[in-house]
């Protein structure tokens, strides 16, 4: 008898467990880090310094269940493709790990949550930013272009955008030229971050008829495309030198990596021009290095006396 009770509870901890890890999978854990590698030190180019530790756990914690939401949103409307693309079919709603209600009951909570979170333990003014980031990703994104346009990662990677805001509101309750500088940053950087994981990624966008650059245009057009937006980034970030302004070590690695960014784009378009086996994931993952770097820059530069 004793056997049976402890097997009931411990194929209980189990479920509960994968439940539990399911709801994880649903807030898009890797697409969280954006947040984190944009807010943080925003914070602190904001403040000049180190801002009060409980207001950037606030932030964060605050931002995450933001970008938990719009993704739960997201995971629900899109779940029929999602069933049919290769690379999501390990995702909640595929898998049967999760119900469309709990998905979207799930998803709701944490905006709402977030978003009197948000407005309690900061301010008005990011919280209204937190909300309009949820309404960015799910109306005009996921509703409105995802399947309409190839234009679709351009000005729907707004909503990613919103964490420099957000992070730079919760300090100082304003915004300035420098967070709009931040904003057009990351604006600029998500079409040559995304577009390669397109690439590779286009027959399973094809399959369900999503318009991503990559399904409707030639690997030569989106390589190029990749350029273009790449310089812009670059061009963008060095405009913070002379508006915050920044001091040698945000120069140095703003140039520095910048340029290695835009090496790995134009290695790219030369490999699609020449009909040579292209490695666009070695652009994505650049890509992160690329902001990892940048925002780590902005983090310690306002720390140093030079």
């Amino acid at each position: 008898m004793d056997v049976a009770v402890d097997s009931r509870v411990e194929t209980d901890k189990i479920g509960l467990a994968r439940k539990i890890k399911a709801y994880i999978a649903l807030t898009k854990p890797r697409v969280m880090e954006l947040l984190l590698v944009t807010t943080i030190p925003v914070m602190i180019l904001a403040q000049g310094g180190i801002p009060d530790v409980w207001l950037v756990i606030a932030t964060v914690v605050g931002g995450a269940m933001s970008a938990g939401s719009a993704a739960a949103f997201n995971c629900y409307i899109d779940r029929d493709i999602d069933r049919v693309m290769k690379r999501t079919q390990s995702r909640p709603l595929v898998t049967g790990e999760l119900s469309d209600r709990e998905a979207l009951v799930f998803a709701w909570t944490l905006g709402v949550v977030s978003t009197v979170w948000l407005l309690v333990t900061t301010n008005w003014l990011a919280a209204t930013l937190s909300l309009g980031a949820i309404l960015f990703y799910v109306f005009v994104y996921t509703l409105w272009l995802k399947r309409r346009t190839s234009q679709n990662i351009i000005w729907g990677g707004i909503a990613g955008c919103f964490p420099v805001l957000i992070g730079w509101a919760a300090v100082t309750e304003s915004l300035s030229w420098a967070p709009v500088i931040l904003f057009g940053v990351v604006f600029l950087w998500t079409p040559p971050h995304y577009w390669p994981l397109s690439m590779k990624y286009r027959e399973d966008y094809r399959s369900v008829g999503v318009p991503m650059l990559a399904v409707v245009r030639g690997r030569a057009v989106v390589g190029l495309q990749v350029i273009l937006y790449a310089w812009a980034t670059v061009a963008c970030s060095l405009l913070l030198v002379p508006v915050v302004p920044m001091g040698l070590l945000y120069t140095v690695v703003a140039v520095g990596s910048g340029g290695w960014f835009i090496y790995e784009t134009h290695r790219l378009y030369n490999r699609a021009i020449r009909h040579e086996k292209v490695s666009p994931m070695r652009v994505f993952h650049g890509s992160i290095s690329y902001l990892t770097l940048l925002f780590l820059a902005i983090a310690i530069d306002p720390l140093l006396p030079f």
